[in-house]
């Protein structure tokens, strides 16, 4: 049974939502929060045998309540009791792979609706989370899929969430591929990636590396400061805008619109 009362700590996932929120010049509306105070601990699960993607399954569900309706992703959505417990709770640390988050959201739609620039292609999903835009990608017909995260819990929930979407030909890694190439590579995408003003740093010379290297990069995000400020945004020509649905705007309180970005130097 979930309940409001007042509690000394805030929900688990309202604090992973904040961490990308936090950064954003429309992060302006409180939040207010709601907390689980049923019996149920997840840590106990993480002392049984179940596996991973068991466990997945057990504190997620299977939702199709987004941008991309095609789509059936395992979600921590707020019917899920850890949506309102304390992190001692959590089985996993920072599940961000959890949540489908506005660019990523706007991203996938745009893959969906623009098949044609990905058929027949070459695509890696950079730091892809629950993976949908990877799965979207072969629903349009990618030749291939590099649905790449660092974070192995987030690669088992991406193979849960291909099944779950009859999709093949993805290969799913947690190599670390910031700055790395391969002469295969059509199409990079970025979704959400650029909530930390570090990383992305990080990943701006390697973008400049890759573009003239003859690769496609697509950007994801609903606006962001570390992305609005960032010097590589001169560089990029918006391709799309979506409205977030209802839900989206609840979890991400001030963002309205979920953009996608090419990166095209000198065409801005």
């Amino acid at each position: 049974m979930i309940t409001t009362r007042s509690y000394s700590c805030v929900s688990f996932c309202r604090r992973l939502l904040r961490k990308k929120l936090i950064n954003t010049h429309h992060y302006k509306t409180p939040i207010t929060y709601k907390f689980y105070t049923g019996k149920q601990h997840f840590s106990d699960f993480t002392k049984s045998k179940i596996s991973t993607q068991c466990l997945i399954k057990e504190i997620t569900e299977v939702s199709r309540d987004h941008l991309t309706p095609e789509i059936s992703l395992q979600l921590i959505t707020p019917n899920c009791p850890l949506w309102h417990s304390g992190e001692d709770q959590c089985p996993f640390p920072d599940p961000f792979w959890a949540f489908y988050w506005p660019g990523g959201q706007a991203l996938t739609r745009f893959i969906l609706d623009n098949g044609e620039l990905f058929r027949g292609k070459t695509v890696v999903d950079v730091g892809c989370g629950c993976g949908a835009s990877s799965i979207a990608c072969r629903m349009v017909v990618a030749a291939h899929v590099i649905a790449n995260d660092i974070d192995t819990v987030a690669a088992e929930a991406v193979e849960l969430n291909t099944e779950l979407n009859n999709v093949t030909q993805t290969t799913v890694t947690t190599s670390n591929l910031v700055g790395c190439h391969d002469n295969r590579w059509d199409i990079l995408l970025f979704g959400d990636m650029f909530y930390d003003t570090n990383f992305a740093n990080v990943i701006t010379e390697w973008v400049v590396s890759l573009y003239t290297n003859g690769v496609t990069i697509f950007i994801g995000d609903p606006g962001r400061l570390p992305f609005e400020q960032h010097p590589l945004k001169s560089d990029l020509k918006m391709v799309a805008e979506y409205a977030l649905p209802e839900n989206c705007l609840k979890e991400n309180n001030g963002l309205s619109c979920g953009f996608v970005w090419k990166y095209e130097p000198g065409n801005t």
